[in-house]
């Protein structure tokens, strides 16, 4: 069967330009094109019980939390309503106008240790490591892994997501969070190290280890708040991490809230974006 390989045309400057819908590069890692797209962050809309039936009218997530069969007087019913619209976002709309490629998995000790030449991970495998997401990495040192990776490819156009575009690839265009059914399936919880990427679900852009694995890194500085800003702080102590780790549980592994650096070190990897190269026809 003879291979195809997609193409995606955009208009830019009144002339169609060329953008590969797949690719791998020189060290194996995947990639996949991110189209523009409008998502809504930051919105938290707390459930909380009614007195019709207080186990059949919340949502099952939120049985499966409080635990079914509890009883709940009228001013309990009241304030649960209250401290649930107090805490309550209605988020933002955020646009990302411009199309990027991301990759398909987390960068694997395999890809690391091909650019870096040595592997800082803390939870290594004779066999299969080279599978498993690298991780015990700063922020720092996986700039200096993409700078290093631009320069092997002759390129300038690797770098980290910012928290948009790690957001908008990770909802893969769902307008509300994840099921927990849904993260069962795509994410390593609860459990004692991280597994080989792609051994999980992959969303519905093809992307896998979104949630659970490791904590990924993207560029943007923490706000020092559980929700992102609208425009992300220009300076910070630390950066941001998104998606939750092997180590975390299902009520922790969402794609709204995120989380500041450094982490614990041993379930903190990352994962590459590659600019569009608007140039090729």
């Amino acid at each position: 069967m003879t291979a195809r390989i997609l193409w995606i045309f955009f208009l830019l400057s009144g002339e169609f330009v060329m953008a590969q819908r797949n690719f791998t590069n020189s060290i194996g890692m995947e990639f996949v094109l991110i189209e523009p797209g409008e998502i809504l962050m930051g919105e938290f809309q707390p459930p909380y019980p009614v007195p019709a039936d207080t186990v059949k009218s919340v949502p099952h997530d939120y049985i499966m939390w409080m635990g079914d069969g509890r009883g709940y007087n009228e001013e309990e019913f009241r304030l649960a309503k209250e401290m649930a619209l107090n805490d309550a976002k209605g988020g933002f709309s955020i646009v990302v106008a411009k199309s990027y490629y991301i990759a398909t998995t987390e960068v694997t000790q395999k890809q690391w240790k091909e650019v870096m030449d040595y592997n800082p991970s803390h939870f290594k495998m004779v066999d299969g490591a080279d599978s498993l997401p690298v991780e015990n990495v700063s922020w720092k040192e996986a700039q200096k892994f993409i700078r290093r990776l631009n320069r092997l490819e002759n390129v300038k156009t690797y770098r980290l997501p910012s928290e948009v575009e790690w957001e908008h690839a990770a909802r893969a265009g769902a307008k509300k969070d994840i099921s927990w059914d849904e993260i069962q399936a795509a994410a390593n919880l609860n459990k004692e190290m991280p597994i080989a990427v792609a051994s999980k679900q992959p969303n519905s852009w093809g992307l896998y280890d979104m949630l659970g694995n490791v904590w990924e890194w993207v560029h943007d500085y923490y706000n020092e708040e559980l929700f992102a800003d609208p425009v992300p702080p220009k300076k910070g102590k630390q950066h941001v991490l998104k998606g939750a780790s092997f180590s975390g549980d299902v009520k922790n592994a969402t794609y709204m809230t995120h989380a500041g650096g450094p982490g614990n070190g041993w379930d903190v990897g990352f994962r590459v974006v590659k600019d569009v190269d608007m140039g090729s026809k």
